[in-house]
């Protein structure tokens, strides 16, 4: 077996090879002509090759003979409900909801919007959109009208399948009406909503633009995969960028495939057969990668959970899917666990189960602090691997490759660099940082395959967000380090986008809501450390001059208004009140040297500030908020 230095070097030297070898794990209808061409700042794998996303997650496995292998295990613990199909049986649903969208007018490269919550419909939706070749977004289900608007406005899908509710612990959240009031408040309009009607709230209809779902697809036939190119896109997913606008990753069908199947194999050495729970949430990227496509690619047994780590209904709830399911490999994000730690920190519900079937466990997301990571070794007693990546990459940059070669675990450190990311650090001047230095972690290109293709829509976004800092490099917007042995450490973003429970939100987009208060003159959310969820937003709010406010009724107003235009998934919960914000002489607001003080890290007053005596003001108002949590350290002289 070659070693891992070996495996990457050669990805960086040669990448074409390595990714044409790669490649040959794929079904393609016809080989591409070209492994990598770049256009305009626009790198394209396998061009000319053509191929079906849907049959390589389906149909090819039902030939070789896994027909009658349950490819799915739906688990919902908040309605009662559990669920399996067979790779014929998920064919089969997949095929007629294909046949739907075919017979309302979709044709390939036509968008389709997805607003579902953690049922079997999300993961047939998205299938039956790569079968015929629509292009699917999948938009988080706790998503408010405000945001869902703006992805519909910006993807102009021409049908939306939807649910008539999700279910948060033991609350229903009615999404018709979200979706009605998105649709209404957005300029492009799709002729047809598909609704999934369930038990637990019926949606109510238009007659002329909602179909019931299930009537629909009990007569409808099957339709067989469309061939597409390698280089045509599969799906468009919005991540949070510094405005408040979001951003649509534009995922190919091709070079998502290779790197998909090449990850299962090399990272998580997962083989086909294996039972593999990535307990996210379809709306994200590790959803659409390792909850859908990459295990059922590989032939995996995938599972949909429908609830949380704790209160549906006890701290036990992970440790009882992985018996019940015999799981083999499991991946969460480091809230999951902290969630579990702060209830059951001696992990007794974790002795009721049998996790004997269990072969490893993957976190990410987030970064993984030391505690959280020995703690889960401690309690599971196999190896536990962090790694590192981004919806724009939807695998890792870097981890620790259980299926080419076990590295020693650093704490703190997603491990090293996978192959054909040629991760550097450079500072601000484009230099690259000795050892242990910290600098901007950036990559070398050409990006590896599955990597994002594009801004969708927006070409000079693309270029300004990524490309355009370190020409000849991809920003990855996080600072870190590379240390001697060269593991990688990823410190935090560069930008105002913070990492609320491995969901990335942008402050500015909070910034934005809360601007709407017809009460504040202006505001600023940081992110603070948080023991649960790593990262929690904190607003500080300046008034009109000359208000008289009950404070508490407008921290609450604050806190709803946020709610209602990003969702209760912005976490936005403590807001300050203050006369002034810290400005740089240029008009900046110094949200670093804010956050540092409410974290309890040493700090400076910065050169720049216009006016220093406005610092004593931002620590008193933390301090009546109990910040910062840790032992205050006071301003470095």
């Amino acid at each position: 077996m070659p070693t891992y230095q070996e495996v990457y070097q050669q990805s960086i030297e040669n990448p074409e090879a390595f990714w044409a070898e790669a490649a040959k794990k794929v079904h393609w209808y016809h080989e591409w002509d070209k492994v990598l061409d770049v256009v305009n700042d626009h790198y394209r794998w396998f061009v000319g090759g053509c191929m079906n996303t849907c049959y390589n997650a389906l149909d090819l496995h039902i030939e070789n003979g896994r027909g009658d292998q349950v490819a799915l295990h739906y688990d919902s613990p908040v309605t009662d409900t559990k669920k399996s199909y067979t790779y014929k049986e998920l064919r089969k649903r997949v095929a007629k909801t294909a046949g739907i969208l075919v017979n309302k007018g979709v044709v390939k490269g036509d968008r389709v919007l997805i607003y579902m919550p953690m049922i079997p419909e999300a993961v047939i939706a998205m299938l039956a959109c790569a079968r015929i070749g629509a292009i699917h977004s999948v938009v988080f289900g706790g998503f408010a009208a405000h945001e869902l608007a703006a992805r519909i406005e910006d993807a102009k899908p021409r049908v939306i399948m939807s649910a008539s509710c999700g279910i948060e612990i033991s609350r229903v959240v009615k999404y018709k009406p979200i979706l009605d009031e998105a649709i209404k408040s957005s300029s492009h309009k799709p002729t047809t909503c598909l609704i999934w009607q369930r038990p637990q709230e019926r949606a109510n209809m238009l007659p002329w633009r909602d179909v019931d779902w299930e009537s629909e697809e009990e007569k409808t036939d099957p339709v067989e995969c469309v061939p597409v190119d390698a280089t045509d896109p599969l799906y468009i997913l919005y991540t949070s960028g510094t405005t408040g606008k979001p951003k649509g990753v534009i995922r190919s069908n091709g070079g998502h495939s290779v790197a998909m199947k090449w990850s299962m194999d090399n990272i998580y050495n997962a083989t086909p057969g294996d039972v593999f729970w990535a307990a996210s949430d379809v709306g994200w990227v590790v959803g659409h990668s390792y909850i859908v496509y990459a295990t059922l690619m590989n032939g995996c047994t995938t599972i949909l959970y429908e609830g949380k780590p704790v209160k549906t209904p006890n701290p036990g709830a992970f440790w009882r899917v992985v018996q019940e399911y015999k799981v083999n490999i499991l991946f969460s994000a480091p809230t999951a666990f902290r969630a579990i730690k702060k209830e059951d920190s001696k992990g007794e519900w974790l002795k009721k189960y049998d996790i004997s079937s269990l072969r490893a466990v993957f976190v990410a997301g987030e970064r993984c602090d030391s505690d959280t990571l020995k703690w889960i070794e401690k309690l599971v007693k196999k190896p536990v691997i962090d790694h590192w990546w981004q919806t724009e990459t939807s695998w890792a940059i870097a981890a620790n490759p259980l299926g080419l070669e076990q590295m020693p675990v650093k704490p703190g450190s997603p491990t090293k660099p996978m192959p054909g990311f040629n991760l550097k650090v450079l500072d601000e001047e484009g230099k690259e940082c000795k050892a242990g230095k910290l600098g901007n972690l950036v990559i070398k290109l050409p990006l590896p395959p599955a990597c994002l293709m594009g801004i969708w829509g927006d070409d000079t976004r693309y270029k300004n967000s990524y490309l355009n800092h370190y020409p000849g490099y991809y920003l990855t917007g996080d600072s870190g380090y590379i240390d001697k042995d060269g593991y990688v450490f990823v410190m935090g973003r560069m930008d105002g986008v913070i990492n609320v429970a491995g969901h990335r939100l942008s402050t500015g987009g909070m910034e934005e809501a809360i601007a709407k208060h017809p009460d504040i003159a202006e505001c600023a959310v940081i992110g603070v450390n948080d023991e649960l969820k790593g990262e929690i937003p904190l607003a500080f709010v300046v008034l009109k001059d000359g208000l008289e406010r009950d404070i508490q009724s407008l921290c609450e107003g604050v806190v709803q208004l946020v709610r209602e235009e990003i969702g209760a998934v912005a976490s936005l919960h403590i807001v300050a009140v203050v006369k002034r914000l810290p400005k740089t002489r240029s008009g900046k607001i110094l949200r670093g040297t804010m956050r540092d003080i409410a974290d309890g890290n040493e700090w400076k007053m910065p050169s720049t500030i216009e006016d220093s005596s406005v610092m004593p003001e931002i620590e008193a108002a933390l301090q009546n908020l109990g910040y910062p949590k840790s032992k205050n350290i006071k301003e470095a002289k």
